[in-house]
């Protein structure tokens, strides 16, 4: 199953939850409404924000540092020659910049576990 936006977005909606300032009586005989859920579109928007912040930093060229999680690197390719596999033509490949991401410890090893 691919994490899209749209799922992620449910996601935060679901587990972010702010607690009311003042309480009304039926919050005392109804815990459950002590809680002020995000809204769906709230949720959509905080997720595009957070991935326009991630976007904007790779293009600065600075790193992305999640804590727990990963970190994203952009990398500087050099121009080099390739070759076309259907037709074995050499071509030349033009210098670019890559997004590269490597797994924290702690996310390794929570994926490798039985």
């Amino acid at each position: 199953m691919t994490l899209t936006k749209q799922r992620m977005a449910g996601k935060v909606r679901n587990t972010v939850q702010w607690k009311r300032r003042r309480k009304s009586r039926q919050q005392y005989l109804f815990p459950e409404l002590d809680r002020v859920f995000l809204s769906r579109k709230r949720s959509a928007e905080i997720v595009d924000s957070l991935f326009e912040i991630i976007k904007s930093a790779l293009t600065r060229g600075e790193d992305v540092r999640i804590s727990g999680f990963g970190k994203f690197q952009v990398k500087f390719k050099w121009a080099r020659s390739g070759r076309n596999p259907q037709t074995g033509e050499r071509i030349i490949l033009r210098s670019r910049r890559v997004v590269t991401f490597s797994a924290s410890p702690k996310l390794r090893e929570r994926i490798n576990q039985p």
